[in-house]
């Protein structure tokens, strides 16, 4: 039997989500992956049962780990522009440090295997996940008390909170903003669209 090469096993998972990147899950296959990888078709089977059970090990493993970065700093009992500043602050560096990982996670929420990710949210994995959802409602519940934002439906908050802050990271990724234009995201640019959000939120 061939044993685990931690080195390899790292590299079938990075040229994993590079590949998926490129092709998307519809054109991803083993073959496709060994070829990037520089390894034989038999190799992954090696770290993983099949092409599935690879993608699904790597929503898990990166989803625990965007979710980790996220709550770096972040005080369930801040104020909400404080708070909300924390998220933004934890998304943009995440999200600038792995490029990748957001075209691929775009990839796998408009597909069956967002159940995997959506499941880990939820706390249904018993991990890191439900630390994280949790805190992000107790945020929500404590601004709302304390009267700084009225209450509104979970989506309604997250598509005003972060919706525009994605936005201008795939403008960033792409280098092209609407209508073709070139653009990338600046410091100023970045707490500009913050300030409009919090002042959105805000009562």
């Amino acid at each position: 039997m061939r044993t685990r090469d931690i080195n390899k096993e790292q590299l079938v998972k990075q040229k994993a989500i590079e590949t998926i990147v490129k092709y998307g899950l519809e054109g991803f296959t083993i073959n496709k992956l060994a070829k990037a990888c520089g390894i034989s078709v038999g190799t992954p089977y090696v770290y993983y049962k099949d092409k599935d059970d690879l993608i699904v090990k790597i929503v898990m493993e990166e989803g625990a780990r965007m979710e980790e970065a996220m709550l770096l700093d972040f005080n369930p009992e801040a104020s909400l522009e404080d708070g909300l500043r924390i998220q933004w602050r934890n998304r943009f560096k995440y999200m600038i440090e792995n490029p990748l990982l957001g075209q691929f996670f775009d990839q796998i929420n408009s597909s069956t295997y967002q159940d995997q990710f959506l499941k880990m949210f939820n706390g249904e994995e018993g991990n890191l996940m439900s630390l994280f959802k949790k805190d992000l409602t107790t945020f929500i519940q404590n601004v709302v008390k304390r009267g700084e934002m009225d209450e509104m439906p979970f989506e309604v908050y997250w598509s005003v909170a972060y919706s525009p802050l994605y936005s201008l990271l795939r403008f960033h990724h792409r280098g092209k903003s609407v209508g073709g234009k070139p653009f990338q995201i600046t410091e100023e640019i970045l707490w500009a669209a913050f300030n409009r959000v919090v002042k959105a939120l805000k009562n």
